[in-house]
């Protein structure tokens, strides 16, 4: 049954409808979707690849799925390419997202949101306190959930944040967090061999020894040349007065 032009209007963009192909032409193809407006498709969104001839894609009388891309007054405009959940204009900061994870990198995770490139969230944006490694965190597959902090649809890029969704630290849990680092730290220095008697005997003489080098280097450098000390005499000599 055929809807009211009221209820044309009410279709939204993505809507999925199955219609049937009543005419084709060199722009495109006629549909009825069973809406009181024909559905038009452009030859453009036959498909993703490119369409040199509507029939090559589509014939009378064939059944076909469809999305609305928008409606008008005298038409509405669909499309038989699946459209992405989510469009670059429908991305804005502070959203949240769902998404899969598609890829680790030493950096990061990429989440595949719906949208034409995966999300990447930065090894700092997992969660609070430091994370080495984004395995630490979400494995490839996982489901996570996730705030957009940014879109740069020029750049084709979309930063992510799961810490963000995440409640602050408590100090206690901090302070937990940041004595078990010291801890690692000091666990990797026990760890460091200890000398033996005769390893820090050695050590100290080579540094006795550096230091009488040094010394000796010093009083060489202060102690006046055999000129200097010829020039020190003869100034002497002119200086003194003649006696009887």
């Amino acid at each position: 049954m055929a809807l009211t032009n009221e209820n044309v209007q009410e279709l939204k963009p993505k809507t999925k409808l199955r219609g049937k192909i009543i005419k084709t032409s060199l722009a495109g193809a006629i549909v009825d979707v069973g809406q009181d407006l024909p559905g038009v498709i452009h030859i453009s969104q036959l498909r993703k690849e490119p369409v040199n001839k509507v029939e090559d894609v589509v014939q009378v009388g064939q059944e076909v799925d469809v999305w609305v891309r928008r409606v008008r007054k005298d038409r509405i405009e669909l499309t038989m390419i699946e459209p992405l959940p989510l469009e670059w204009r429908e991305i804005k900061p502070n959203m949240v997202v769902k998404g899969k994870v598609v890829r680790l990198e030493s950096y990061g995770a990429f989440v595949d949101i719906g949208a034409e490139r995966p999300g990447l969230i930065h090894v700092s944006e997992l969660a609070h306190g430091y994370i080495k490694s984004p395995d630490e965190v979400v494995r490839e597959g996982d489901e996570v959930e996730a705030m957009v902090l940014e879109v740069n649809r020029r750049k084709k890029r979309i930063r992510l944040s799961m810490k963000a969704l995440q409640p602050e630290p408590s100090k206690k849990e901090t302070k937990e967090k940041s004595g078990n680092r010291r801890s690692e730290v000091e666990e990797e220095h026990d760890a460091e061999p200890e000398m033996t008697v005769m390893e820090i005997a050695w050590r100290e003489a080579l540094e006795r020894a550096r230091a009488r080098r040094k010394e000796s280097k010093k009083a060489t450098e202060k102690a006046p040349t055999s000129e200097e000390q010829e020039e020190i005499l003869s100034r002497t000599l002119e200086q003194r007065v003649p006696t009887g």
